[in-house]
């Protein structure tokens, strides 16, 4: 059954390298909408240019240029019918823009319809982690942000799903009943 606002907006959310991106591919292949990471997006395109708001740069720059973007994305899908899945997205920018600061950011979510109470999270899997160029924390630090997910969602009103380290099918399934 949905949450009581009836939202159809999910967040896949959890440590950077615990399998988000192949776990939307799979919901994707089963038919739903899916929206991107803005953080991958983000870092593409700033390292094509100046690299001013890279994570590591600028935590708090690529945290604002993630919220708008994650904004421009939600407004992109808002008609898109049944359930759309969000890697990561403007409550995961939030809290990256909240850790940045040192203060609370919850004002980037004001004036936003929420999100499914439902967040899914995928823990740490050092087996499957990989560093790239886009991704260039390593687990210590993934595993930092992801204990300030399972900290803030909570607070932000959110209900946390932490998701087994199983095949991608395995969780898609999951995912999916929690939601029915």
């Amino acid at each position: 059954m949905r949450d009581g606002t009836g939202n159809r907006h999910v967040i896949l959310s959890g440590c950077s390298g615990g399998g988000k991106s192949t776990l939307l591919a799979e919901l994707r292949r089963r038919g739903f909408a899916t929206v991107e990471e803005p953080g991958r997006r983000i870092v593409a395109e700033e390292m094509r240019g100046e690299g001013r708001a890279l994570p590591w740069v600028d935590l708090a720059a690529f945290a604002r240029r993630a919220i708008d973007l994650a904004h421009r994305d939600r407004d992109a899908v808002a008609q898109a019918p049944g359930w759309v899945f969000f890697d990561r997205g403007l409550v995961d920018a939030t809290i990256a823009l909240e850790h940045a600061i040192g203060k609370p950011a919850s004002c980037s979510l004001s004036g936003t319809a929420r999100f499914h109470r439902q967040v899914f999270l995928v823990p740490p899997w050092p087996e499957i982690y990989r560093q790239d160029g886009e991704r260039q924390q390593d687990l210590a630090a993934g595993v930092e942000e992801y204990n300030r997910l399972c900290d803030a969602l909570p607070r932000l009103g959110y209900a946390p799903v932490i998701l087994p380290r199983t095949d991608v099918e395995t969780r898609a399934d999951i995912v999916l009943g929690c939601l029915r």
